[in-house]
């Protein structure tokens, strides 16, 4: 069964940083691309960043571009979002999906964290 398991996040002051983990299983991580999204209750979910994992091609939003830096590590497929210079803008839930669409609905997800910024 595939699955990702989420795990970072938390409360944070404006400038702060936090990392978030997405660990995939189940799946030949090789074939995947993992993207992770954020959604506030109430509106629509926005693709924050993501990677191909067999080349390695990456995608950001505009707006996290220079602070938000996405990896992979192929070794535990695990994928990170280390998010530095937060906003309070970027306060959300944040999930990973397994694939960079924003708005295709996939069979599994991350359990989701919240990320608030925060003074």
């Amino acid at each position: 069964e595939a699955r990702l398991v989420q795990s970072g996040g938390g409360s944070v002051q404006p400038g702060g940083s936090l990392r978030l983990s997405c660990a995939a299983s189940g799946v030949r991580f090789d074939d995947l691309s993992i993207g992770w999204f954020r959604q506030a209750p109430g509106k629509e979910r926005q693709g924050v960043s993501c990677i191909r994992i067999s080349d390695g091609s990456i995608w950001y939003r505009d707006s996290v571009k220079g602070r938000f830096t996405i990896t992979s590590d192929n070794v535990k497929n695990t994928v990170y979002l280390q998010m530095n210079s937060l906003k309070p803008e970027d306060s959300d839930v944040y999930y990973c999906g397994p694939g960079c669409a924003e708005n295709y609905e996939y069979d599994y997800w991350g359990q989701g964290t919240q990320v608030t910024v925060s003074s």
